[in-house]
């Protein structure tokens, strides 16, 4: 028994509980892609108004954050401890995005050319490989059972 079950309704949880992780996947896949596509809108952005006021945040992206962010927090509730240890990252990529915006906004202000989100390509990767250790668990998982066993 839940001790958190006459509080929040958990049952639907322990239903979407074996597909978060393949859904986290794809989410950080797709966050990637819409990193890169909000990169390319912002040297538009910066090519059509020519300052920081013309830069907006690339709304794909920002819906793709807190969709991972959100998906992690009820991979947080199926899985306490592995879920924690993908938030960190998680949370350290959502931190990243927003200071990378304002860094761009401080290099148009500057009359400075883009640089690509370094950093928030390189969080971004180390949150797929553990979203890849979660998800495909069932390709390596017998084979781990063999050496640690």
């Amino acid at each position: 028994m839940n001790p958190l079950q006459f509080l929040i309704p958990l049952g639907w949880v322990e239903t979407v509980g074996p597909v978060l992780p393949m859904a986290i996947f794809v989410l950080v896949l797709v966050n990637m892609v819409t990193r890169l596509l909000g990169h390319r809108a912002h040297r538009q952005q910066l090519d059509d108004g020519g300052d920081d006021e013309a830069l907006n945040r690339y709304t794909p992206h920002v819906f793709t954050t807190l969709g991972l962010v959100f998906l992690t927090f009820l991979f947080i509730v199926y899985r306490p401890v592995s879920g924690m240890i993908l938030a960190v990252p998680v949370i350290g990529l959502l931190v990243t995005d927003f200071f990378e915006f304002e860094s761009r906004l401080v290099e148009a202000r500057n009359e400075l050319p883009l640089e690509r989100p370094k950093a928030g390509l390189a969080i971004s990767v180390l949150v797929l490989v553990y979203a890849v250790y979660y998800a495909f668990r069932f390709l390596y998982g017998p084979y781990l059972d063999l050496i640690f066993a």
